[in-house]
């Protein structure tokens, strides 16, 4: 079950990846009609998120004696990620924000519940492999924690200077500056990807990497689009911001 959770998301990300290069996914700036049905975003954030948050719960506590402290230990930092996104994030909106496509909360639903029950796997499957080594003591591990923490500071903080963005614009669209804005277009963006290749890392496992695999397959694509709103939209756009990596692309 778990190779088959892997496969899927690793052919969800390959297809991901192709076509928004193509479609820009419709929600936020690129929302338009004829995607169907849509809801409010807070209400579609919360939903879509929801699953990664309770399905890796469920599946490791469910499996303490396995897991052991290492489940446990990544189950947490799982869990900080998708409490802020879930939790916190749709209630520091500072405007309703454009309606959500449907489609696309039912697509999101579908992965998160995969892409937790694989991570939960994992974690219970390599607990009980580690259940006797000193884990913790691989640089790989700590390369990857750090990875992860730095993800999440880039990404949480990238959040905030996009709300008082919004605030100070009425929900009107503006150039974003502070923090790595400073740098790239996309920094919100960046720290996932940093986030989640960390905890690849960090975790070693398959089902960790495919989620990673998703990640940089779903934001870069839009990233770039990102980008190109930017420069067509805002004649006085920063020239020396890059796309994601900061002095570089």
């Amino acid at each position: 079950m778990l190779n088959a959770f892997i496969i899927i998301e690793l052919a969800f990300a390959l297809a991901a990846f192709i076509l928004l290069f193509f479609i820009n996914a419709p929600y936020g700036r690129y929302v338009r009609k004829g995607w169907g049905p849509a809801i409010p975003a807070r209400f579609g954030w919360m939903i879509m998120e929801l699953p990664a948050f309770v399905v890796i719960g469920c599946l490791v506590l469910a499996n303490i004696p396995k897991a052991g402290a290492y489940g446990l230990f990544f189950l947490v930092m799982w869990e900080t990620h998708y409490f802020y996104r879930v939790f916190v994030y749709p209630f520091l909106l500072t405007s309703p924000g454009k309606p959500f496509p449907l489609i696309l909360v039912v697509f999101a639903l579908c992965f998160n519940t995969i892409n937790g029950a694989a991570n939960g796997l994992a974690l219970v499957d390599k607990g009980y492999f580690y259940a006797e080594t000193g884990w913790m003591a691989v640089p790989r591990f700590w390369a990857g924690i750090l990875l992860f923490t730095t993800g999440f500071v880039i990404h949480a903080h990238s959040d905030r200077v996009l709300r008082t963005l919004r605030r100070r614009g009425e929900g009107e669209y503006l150039v974003p500056h502070g923090g790595l804005f400073r740098r790239v277009s996309s920094p919100n963006y960046l720290g996932e990807m940093v986030e989640w290749t960390g905890f690849a890392i960090a975790t070693w496992s398959l089902a960790g990497l495919a989620f990673a695999l998703f990640t940089i397959a779903n934001l870069l694509p839009r990233a770039i689009s990102n980008h190109r709103w930017y420069r067509r939209t805002f004649a006085d756009y920063p020239k020396e911001r890059k796309i994601l990596l900061p002095f570089v692309w």
